[in-house]
């Protein structure tokens, strides 16, 4: 038993299945801002990145991208960058050639319908746009690499949590499978009896019989019936699956289309020992092989 992030597993730590979900926050602090950094990333079959960046950094939304790629397989990923000003802000400026065209251009029609100037037409050509400009101060090296450095720790944060999701999910996941792996053990039992039920039910309805049966031919049917009842290839390949399915989850890297496929996979042998179970006992616990199955399969969608 070990602890791993304030989660409690029985298995390994060194699992390194993943979850999509997750959230990183990373800050830095420059002489005259702060900015913070949010990551958050939901379940998608493949990488989807969003960004929210203030106009200042939008030059550098590619970099941003390609950050987020090298560090992130899949996932619908959403980026923010948060800016709190501690010194002078940028510096707001009105446009003179701008504000004296629109004041022309208010006059003359104010001259030709006659309708007088407004009294503070001075706020309302402030409105006007272009009117107002903004200093928008370009990002030297430092500061791009301090806020590079913020975005690499958010995403690392963002694995971490991922990581530890991961924990939960592959023991969720096993215990499932181990689950499956006792419940076919179960089977064994009843095996033989159900054969030996067909049988009897055979050998009664020939007893009623008025005529003789051709025994040599109904030898031949009765092997064939029971060669069409029998599990054990079922049985060997829902255990090899089992067992490459734990393995797989133990790999390093993004697993979670291969855990879905093989999902699938044990998900046929159990419907097939289903339709050829012909015993009570035995569909009651592919049933309950079932409902482990779809708790595997929720959980493998969150797998990264």
């Amino acid at each position: 038993m070990i602890v791993f992030c304030g989660f409690t597993s029985q298995y390994p730590y060194y699992i390194m299945i993943k979850s999509m979900t997750g959230f990183g926050k990373a800050t830095c602090e420059l002489p005259q801002k702060r900015i913070i950094v949010e990551v958050k990333s939901l379940n998608s079959k493949q990488l989807d990145v969003f960004t929210r960046i203030p106009n200042t950094y939008k030059e550098k939304d590619i970099e941003i991208r390609r950050l987020v790629a090298e560090k992130l397989s899949r996932g619908k990923v959403e980026l923010s960058l948060y800016v709190e000003n501690l010194g002078e802000t940028a510096k707001t400026l009105i446009n003179q050639g701008v504000f004296a065209s629109y004041l022309a251009q208010i006059k003359d029609v104010a001259a030709t319908t006659g309708v007088a100037l407004p009294e503070d037409y001075f706020a309302h050509i402030l409105r006007l746009p272009d009117v107002l400009k903004t200093e928008v101060a370009e990002i030297d090296e430092g500061e791009w690499k301090a806020l590079k450095d913020t975005i690499v720790e958010a995403l690392d944060r963002l694995n971490a949590f991922r990581a530890q999701e991961g924990q939960s999910i592959y023991a969720d996941i096993c215990g499932s499978i181990d689950k499956i792996e006792s419940l076919l053990k179960e089977v064994e039992p009843y095996e033989h009896e159900r054969i030996e039920k067909v049988r009897q039910r055979l050998n009664d309805g020939l007893a009623s019989l008025e005529a003789t049966p051709n025994m040599e031919r109904l030898e031949q049917e009765m092997i064939f019936y029971i060669e069409k009842m029998d599990v054990n290839e079922e049985k060997t390949r829902l255990a090899n699956h089992c067992k490459y399915f734990k393995e797989t989850a133990k790999l390093d890297g993004p697993v979670g289309k291969k855990l879905g496929f093989i999902s699938q996979e044990i998900g046929r042998e159990i419907n097939t020992l289903g339709s050829k179970a012909n015993h009570e006992a035995i569909q009651k616990i592919v049933v309950q092989m079932k409902d482990e199955l779809e708790q595997i399969k929720e959980q493998v969608l969150n797998a990264l």
